[in-house]
């Protein structure tokens, strides 16, 4: 559902692409950002935080084609306001927090609204989307779950039936229509009346259970499905499962916030795991096959001979799941050293030292 918040956002500049970019270069771009602002990344960095989450919205809008056509609209309507002589002292806010976009597009475009489906015919209006956080294992997040999600949220009252009373009439307000018009210079915008509350009539007797409101909130329950390899930040949209609607309007959006907890040994980078794999000396220099865990069983690695710390071996199809296979586990060695040694282990190490030929020779120290 469009948002009014969109209308002083630039969701391009935010992930560094022009208008005219693809769906390939959008997410290519989003995900080299946001591998650069993630908060794992930058601990304590409360810019790349924010950097991150514009990026993650920006990115939700223009990966839906849907959001991304009515956005760019917007967007469209903005700028040919503003060239017609848009009152220089108009601002977003003046909309207050709920306007209908369609009649919105009609005033400034001068036609249908451009399929802005759901905003306010007769009273009719969409209820407001949501959005709450889960979260998930690194487990969870990298072979995909399921979860319930509970929520109190505004719902059409069972006692009246969303009409907010008994005997309900024509709102003398708005005559029925659920909205009224809001002068902004040139423009008239319309707005929720406040006399109904946008549904159109009121009632002498409102009903007791919701106060006249035609909503009440009540908790609801909903299983939310995150696919194999969702990553941190991403958000899962379950449709009509927000906030109930006014006058026969339909319900608005869960969006689900993904947050992945971290892992005591892995991390992710992409659709690849990463893992740092300890080995002793002796493994290092004389090769083994060392057991390393994934996400499933363990495999064993074969350690050539002569392997030095930092070294990285490719594990392929171990890493997280998508549609055709799976990425790959990135295994980097790290030699590690012991910091207490036995009197058997000393002499063997200086019978080694002593036979040994700097590495540094080649420094000319």
């Amino acid at each position: 559902m469009a948002s009014q918040s969109w209308i002083n956002k630039d969701f391009y500049a935010a992930l560094g692409v022009s208008k005219g970019a693809t769906a390939d270069e959008i997410k290519k771009s989003y995900r080299k950002l946001a591998l650069q602002h993630h908060p794992d990344r930058n601990p304590g960095n409360k810019q790349s935080e924010e950097k991150f989450k514009d990026m993650a919205e920006a990115y939700d809008v223009l990966s839906d084609p849907k959001k991304r056509a009515e956005y760019d609209q917007l967007r469209d309507a903005v700028a040919a306001g503003g060239g017609r002589g848009w009152p220089g002292g108009f601002r977003t806010d003046d909309l207050g927090d709920e306007f209908d976009l369609q009649d919105f597009l009609q005033t400034v475009m001068g036609g249908s609204g451009g399929g802005f489906g759901g905003f306010g015919r007769r009273g009719r209006r969409k209820g407001s989307d949501v959005e709450t956080t889960v979260t998930l294992s690194f487990e969870e997040a990298a072979l995909g779950s399921e979860r319930r999600v509970s929520l109190d949220l505004p719902t059409t009252c069972s006692a009246c039936g969303g009409s907010g009373g008994k005997n309900p009439k024509t709102c003398p307000q708005c005559s029925g229509r659920g909205t009224v018009a809001n002068s902004k210079g040139p423009f008239a915008i319309s707005q929720s009346c406040p006399g109904c509350r946008g549904r159109g009539t009121v009632s002498d007797d409102p009903c007791q259970g919701c106060g006249g409101s035609g909503t009440r909130k009540e908790r609801r329950e909903f299983t939310v499905k995150f696919p194999a390899g969702v990553s941190d930040g991403a958000r899962i949209r379950v449709r009509g499962r927000g906030e109930a609607g006014s006058s026969g309007g339909g319900s608005g959006d869960l969006f689900v916030r993904v947050s992945v907890a971290a892992h005591p040994f892995f991390s992710r980078r992409g659709d690849d795991l990463t893992i740092t794999l300890p080995l002793t000396f002796a493994e290092a220099a004389l090769g083994a096959q060392v057991k390393v865990p994934t996400l499933s069983e363990p495999v064993t690695l074969k350690v050539p001979p002569g392997t030095s710390s930092g070294k990285t071996f490719r594990i392929r199809g171990r890493g997280i799941p998508r549609r055709a296979g799976a990425g790959d586990l990135l295994a980097t060695v790290q030699i590690a050293v012991p910091q207490k040694l036995s009197k058997a282990e000393r002499d063997a190490v200086e019978k080694l030292a002593a036979s040994e030929e700097s590495p540094r020779s080649h420094l000319g120290v």
